[in-house]
């Protein structure tokens, strides 16, 4: 026989009650037993109570998400219209680099001026959510920061990469030629043939006469290109006219050729001619220079620090450092030639280049 003594002990002497007041029970009221014992032993809220609180809850967060989408809306939009005022995608403030025709008050490149911030970050969402956001840190800092550490210039106030800085990435004006060995010794292997093939197209350069096919119009006074691959989009026609320079870029590993900041051509220089004060957009690439035709009295001036081309070998060189390019030489020297290639920084990982061409393809 067993008491009900039990810590509720109210609802003990309840069922004492109810099956008889008696204290001893038997076997006969084991059903009436069980059916007391499933009763809840703490009274629920009512119902409706509970339903009006749930229901506020629900709105309550259903404002903040809404909220939280009308913020982000509201921070592209702002992005893109600053982006527009300067220019839009191409158009903006800064230097031009060497090869690639500027825009008015563009960063050099076709292409290249500074794309709105939350146009580079909603591409960049975009990328992730097609693959992942494994190994992208430094890019999304990237997207998010602006064109320097804390949105301002970079080592020194002489690096200020109009478009894109790459945190974190080491920065040296002139790029050590075994960070690239495979390419720039291809490329001087290749001189004879680029050089041929820069006879095959050269002209007089005089200015008098209507440019050839295939030359740019002058990003300055005595300053000509021509371009296999502009903001990195092939022309076919050049490079057909250019068999050995194009047959040396498809042999490359790190040229940029499916990327706004990737160029590839001829330039040339006249004597006077001088191009400074410039930064290109990004310091995800190495620009390298192989010397074709090199005069006397050219110079090549980054981030503070002279160097000078030599026929048949290349430089490279970190061109969103603040650099000067002058052809100081006599009339009788002829033109200064360089092939120009943009190669990718050779600390620039696999996947941050490939969510770079993702952010940054070629315009259609």
């Amino acid at each position: 026989m067993w008491k009900g003594n039990s810590p509720g002990g109210n609802q003990g002497v309840a069922m004492e009650e109810e099956l008889g007041g008696q204290g001893n029970w038997g076997l006969e009221d084991a059903p009436g037993l069980l059916a007391m014992a499933s009763l809840p032993i703490m009274s629920t809220w009512p119902l409706p109570l509970v339903s009006s609180a749930f229901t506020l809850l629900l709105g309550a967060l259903t404002s903040l998400f809404l909220w939280y989408c009308y913020y982000l809306g509201s921070q592209d939009l702002q992005a893109l219209a600053v982006g527009g005022q300067a220019g839009g995608v191409r158009g903006g403030p800064g230097g031009c680099s060497e090869v690639g025709r500027p825009s008015p008050g563009s960063s050099g490149e076709p292409g290249e001026g500074p794309r709105a911030e939350g146009l580079v970050s909603r591409r960049l969402r975009a990328y992730a959510r097609r693959y992942s956001w494994a190994g992208m840190g430094r890019v999304r800092r990237a997207a998010q920061g602006g064109p320097g550490p804390g949105g301002g210039p970079g080592v020194l106030g002489i690096q200020r990469p109009g478009l894109l800085f790459l945190p974190n990435l080491p920065s040296v004006p002139f790029v050590p030629r075994d960070a690239q060995r495979h390419d720039v010794e291809l490329l001087e292997s290749s001189f004879p043939a680029i050089l041929r093939d820069f006879g095959a197209v050269s002209w007089d350069f005089s200015g008098t006469t209507p440019l050839p096919r295939g030359w740019s119009p002058p990003l300055a006074p005595g300053c000509y290109q021509l371009l296999l691959y502009q903001a990195g989009r092939c022309q076919p026609n050049n490079c057909r006219r250019c068999p050995g320079a194009y047959r040396a870029l498809r042999g490359l590993r790190s040229f940029m050729s499916a990327n706004s900041f990737g160029n590839a051509g001829f330039s040339v220089l006249l004597p006077g001619a001088r191009l400074e004060g410039r930064c290109g957009p990004t310091n995800a690439r190495v620009r390298c220079h192989l010397g074709l035709k090199i005069p006397l009295g050219c110079e090549l001036v980054v981030g503070g620090e002279p160097q000078c081309w030599a026929e048949g070998h290349c430089l490279l060189v970190d061109d969103s450092f603040l650099h000067t390019v002058a052809h100081n030489g006599s009339p009788e020297d002829g033109p200064r030639v360089v092939f120009i290639v943009d190669l990718w920084h050779p600390n620039v990982a696999g996947a941050e280049r490939q969510a770079l061409d993702f952010v940054f393809a070629p315009d259609p």
